[in-house]
């Protein structure tokens, strides 16, 4: 291993239930004799992930005034080299501020202001990938519809919405003209009923990709993948490299694609429907497959020597299937934990 040129300790926001991916990184600084701290925030002292972070920390909600200079304030006592979100609503936030964040010395692993707001816009999202001639499902407003004349079924979903909140089928023109009242800023889809695949692409935080692990998602709970498995389909591969490079990417994002067939294959057609700009839930499944995401990361950001491997050289039908497991905190280290919530103000 070559000489490295400093130690990068990671922060991560909304660190909520990610423990295994904060694992996966832990994991990397073993393996690259890397010393570094693993950095997380969250808004409950409760998070399971803030129990396995080195350095846990409790910040105020992402509305309110003081979570940027409280992140300010983290990243410069903890001397944080690289940040990822890991919600979509931290994302624009951190975008805005990237200037003060990145003063501290600290490097974000999120896209541009620009590149945000096409992300979070599912219907810039669609025209994005209709410049780049990528299949994606016909979209319309409500408003442009005539219920009776619509090709059932479609699918709902808000605009702006994320972690699959709100998502629904729409069979007839009775759910459409209900679903259209509830679902919050609407925007309506072509329904296709194949497999739905994501794929993590991870970039460095110059934008060349590193790697694209496609997965079957077969089970999703509470907007994540629960049950998986890892495929790999040139086309799909190929697409999201170009997607990448069009955004242009910083840090990982996660391309969302579903199949027009019940079985994806060489020779499907994949339809793009969603980017989101950060680590997907299912990350460590790629991770598992042999694409060592974190291990890169760090190595980028470190300056330690890094030999690639090719696009596609990771583990083909490799499962995923979740559990869950327990964290237990007594009455005192839970309000030792709460305590923190205020500790990013101490000098």
């Amino acid at each position: 291993m070559g000489q490295q040129t400093k130690d990068i300790n990671v922060l991560f926001t909304s660190a909520g239930r990610r423990v295994e991916l904060l694992r996966a990184f832990r994991r990397a600084y073993q393996s690259l004799e890397l010393d570094g701290r693993i950095v997380a925030v969250d808004i409950d002292p409760l998070a399971p992930a803030l129990q396995v972070a080195d350095r846990p920390y409790i910040v105020p909600r992402l509305t309110v005034p003081d979570y940027v200079p409280a992140l300010v304030e983290i990243c410069r006592r903890e001397g944080v080299g690289l940040v990822f979100p890991l919600i979509d609503p931290d994302i624009p936030v951190l975008a805005r501020y990237r200037e003060e964040l990145e003063a501290t010395g600290a490097r974000l692993a999120v896209v541009s202001a620009e590149a945000t707001a096409l992300t979070a816009d599912k219907r810039a999202t669609a025209a994005f990938f209709e410049r780049l001639n990528l299949p994606t499902p016909r979209s319309w407003l409500p408003s442009q519809l005539d219920p009776e004349k619509a090709e059932y079924p479609l699918f709902i979903k808000p605009r702006f919405g994320s972690a699959a909140q709100n998502t629904f089928q729409v069979r007839d023109a009775r759910a459409l003209a209900f679903f259209s009242e509830y679902v919050p800023d609407p925007i309506v889809q072509e329904y296709l009923p194949g497999p739905e695949i994501t794929n993590d692409v991870v970039c460095d935080l110059e934008g060349e990709v590193l790697a694209v692990v496609s997965r079957q998602r077969i089970e999703v709970r509470w907007g994540e993948v629960a049950k998986g498995v890892t495929i790999y389909d040139p086309n799909i591969t190929e697409a999201c490299v170009r997607i990448a490079r069009a955004l242009p990417a910083v840090g990982p994002i996660t391309v969302q694609c579903m199949m027009k067939d019940r079985a994806p294959s060489s020779d499907g057609v994949p339809y793009f429907t969603e980017i989101n700009a950060r680590f997907g839930g299912g990350a460590p499944l790629g991770v598992a497959a042999g694409a060592d995401y974190p291990r890169w990361l760090l190595a980028r950001a470190a300056g330690v020597p890094l030999d690639l491997p090719p696009l596609g050289s990771y583990q083909v039908g490799l499962y995923l299937t979740r559990c869950d497991d327990s964290l237990f905190l007594t009455e005192a280290e839970r309000e030792q934990m709460a305590r923190r919530s205020f500790s990013w103000r101490q000098a």
